[in-house]
């Protein structure tokens, strides 16, 4: 295919300039016009046969233009320049010819034989009537597909296939617009002004005749006018078919414009819109999988939160560490402590009982409280058993109920390992103690708390109903918590010596008495100071007696008043003061009321004898006495009782 582009003839295959019956035509063209040329010659286009009932006419060959100078000359058998009842067809100027010089449509099947100059060269081989092109490649001389102009509608509203539907009228060119807005129409009714051909059509070359408006064939009708189309009106688009332009080899078109077409009419699609549909694509996939993705995770976290988890659960955990702590901590002074405490089960006189008590010597020897062992009297039975779990039985060796102090001995126990013992007199206030005990049958219990006050006089006992049983304890005040079965334990310091021996607690639901509270710890536990626990503690073992330090003078347990007043007269018709006695060289008389000791007051007869008990027998006292509303002081060397 050409694509409508003009072709050049080769010289072994120039055709023949022929008329309508087949014949060379005779016509010659001029020496000048073959000027400026090749020597090739451009074929007419074949001329397309309509239906006969279609209502067009074959035109024949163009007449060869006649040289410059020479007049156009109208065909023999052609008076006045076209046959009666065929209408003249258009003229078409001639390329390179003068302005206004037209070939005129002579009869049909009759054309002027156009003759070759001398000189000129010869095609070798006729021309093929059906412009069939060799094999291979395009043939020079293939005519482009036929082709309609649009109709140029002139004035009064006619277009151009209207007027040249009228017989006789010459049909005008299509115009098209130059620079300046002149028309070729304009420029052809110029003198001497040569014509440009109408825009996508081939030009001939100069001195060659173009191809001419095909003529109606004899045996058709002349056609009827056509009634005027308005100006207005456009002529109906054709259906679209995809297939008209539809070329293999072309390349992609931008995106919105007519690219290749696949075989069912389809636009094929560019590279550009391949890949926005493969982003599109990807992007979707994403999205999915990104949704799916967190679905089966919230799932998944749904399902473990609830179930705690898929197979065998292992908690994280510290490895092993050394044992040992430090000396001072509560820890370190526990281990310390631990193997010299024991618990002890007392049972006799249809009574049984717990305490505690802890290791003194070598040889055997416990402390312990004498409320503890008090029900084992004579023949009762005491069970020892230490920290590692080992039992011993033990026997009383002494007690004493003043001080609520008692020791007992284990025999044939060996590897004891003794506590040591503190001094209560450089305990402070706020210093840190720890507790051990059996608190309800539970041994081995530690607990740990501060020294909450000093030489706090307490007095426990009393079942008796004479007195005998009272204890009188000048006593260290502690918050760590101690219970019954606490009696007789240890209250360590910090370096894990013995300060005081736990012996009575403050309960809820009743004063302060021995291990007779059932309610628990409040934070008021009563210890008896070591000082005075190792002087009891070696009078027992010793001689099997603790003694007593005295004043000699009998006190009014039934005064309200302020201090210790002296009674009216002695127990059992006795005097108020022992003749002879301490109180009696120091000038002591009935009815005198006691206020301090040792700059110490004194609020009432017990705190006198808790005050006097924390000495030694042997001590001498500072006293304070009042006497008809004045106060005097008086020394005295403390005496000795023996205890019960």
């Amino acid at each position: 295919m050409n694509e409508g582009k003009p072709t050049k003839a080769k010289w072994w295959s120039r055709p023949r300039p022929q008329g309508l019956s087949g014949e060379p035509e005779s016509a010659v063209p001029a020496p000048g016009d073959l000027a400026g040329t090749d020597g090739d010659f451009e074929l007419a286009r074949p001329a397309a046969r309509q239906a006969d009932d279609g209502g067009d006419y074959e035109l024949r060959r163009p007449e060869p233009v006649p040289a410059d100078g020479e007049p156009a000359g109208v065909p023999a058998g052609m008076p006045g320049g076209a046959e009666e009842g065929v209408p003249a067809t258009s003229a078409v100027p001639a390329q390179g010819g003068p302005a206004g010089s037209m070939v005129e449509a002579g009869k049909a099947g009759e054309a002027a034989s156009a003759v070759p100059t001398d000189g000129a060269p010869k095609p070798l081989h006729d021309p093929d009537p059906y412009s069939t092109p060799p094999y291979g490649e395009p043939g020079p001389w293939a005519p482009a597909p036929p082709v309609q102009h649009p109709a140029a509608t002139p004035a009064h509203g006619m277009t151009t296939a209207d007027v040249s539907a009228m017989p006789g009228t010459p049909v005008p060119p299509p115009q098209e617009t130059l620079a300046h807005g002149v028309t070729t129409a304009d420029v052809s009714a110029m003198p001497g002004t040569p014509v440009p051909p109408p825009q996508g059509t081939p030009a001939a070359p100069p001195g060659i005749p173009g191809p001419a408006a095909p003529l109606p064939p004899p045996s058709a009708p002349a056609p009827v006018p056509a009634a005027a189309v308005h100006a207005d009106a456009r002529p109906a688009a054709p259906a679209p078919d995809p297939w008209q332009r539809y070329d293999p080899w072309a390349a992609p078109v931008a995106p919105g414009g007519h690219g290749p077409l696949q075989q069912n009419g389809a636009g094929v699609p560019s590279t550009e819109q391949r890949r926005r549909r493969g982003r599109k694509a990807l992007i979707g996939a994403a999205v999915l999988l990104a949704l799916v993705s967190g679905g089966v995770g919230g799932v998944a976290g749904t399902y473990l939160e609830r179930n705690g988890g898929v197979g065998t659960v292992e908690l994280p955990q510290a490895g092993k560490e050394p044992a040992a702590r430090d000396a001072d901590s509560v820890a370190g002074i526990a281990g310390r402590a631990l193997p010299s405490v024991v618990t002890l089960h007392v049972s006799g006189s249809g009574e049984q009982g717990t305490g505690t008590g802890f290791v003194l010597d070598a040889r055997g020897h416990i402390l312990t409280n004498n409320h503890v062992v008090q029900s084992a009297g004579s023949t009762g039975e005491i069970t020892v058993t230490f920290n590692g779990g080992e039992t011993a039985k033990a026997e009383l060796v002494g007690r004493d109920s003043g001080y609520d102090l008692a020791v007992v001995k284990v025999k044939g126990v060996r590897g004891l390992t003794p506590l040591p013992l503190g001094n209560s007199d450089n305990v402070q206030v706020g210093d840190p103690v720890v507790a051990i005990g059996a608190p309800f049958d539970l041994a081995g219990t530690v607990t740990s708390g501060i020294i909450s006050a000093k030489q706090r006089p307490i007095t426990a006992g009393g079942e008796k109903g004479d007195g005998s049983d009272v204890s009188y304890v000048d006593a260290l005040q502690t918050d760590a918590p101690i219970n019954p079965g606490n009696s007789g334990g240890p209250l360590l310091d910090a370096e894990a010596r013995v300060i005081g021996i736990n012996s009575a607690i403050r309960s809820a639901d009743s004063g302060s008495e021995l291990d007779s509270g059932r309610s628990g710890s409040i934070g008021l536990g009563f210890a008896i100071p070591i000082n005075q626990g190792k002087r009891v503690a070696e009078e027992l073992i010793n001689t099997g007696k603790a003694t007593h330090p005295v004043i000699g003078i009998t006190l009014d347990m039934d005064y309200t008043g302020d201090g210790a007043r002296v009674a009216a007269e002695g127990s059992e018709g006795g005097p108020p003061v022992t003749v002879g006695g301490p109180g009696a060289k120091a000038g002591i008389k009935a009815g005198d009321v006691i206020t301090e000791v040792d700059g110490q007051r004194v609020h009432s007869g017990e705190e006198l004898i808790v005050k006097t008990r924390a000495h030694r027998p042997g001590d001498r006292l500072e006293l304070t006495v009042e006497r008809a509303g004045k106060d005097r002081t008086v020394s005295l060397v403390l005496g000795s009782s023996g205890g019960s």
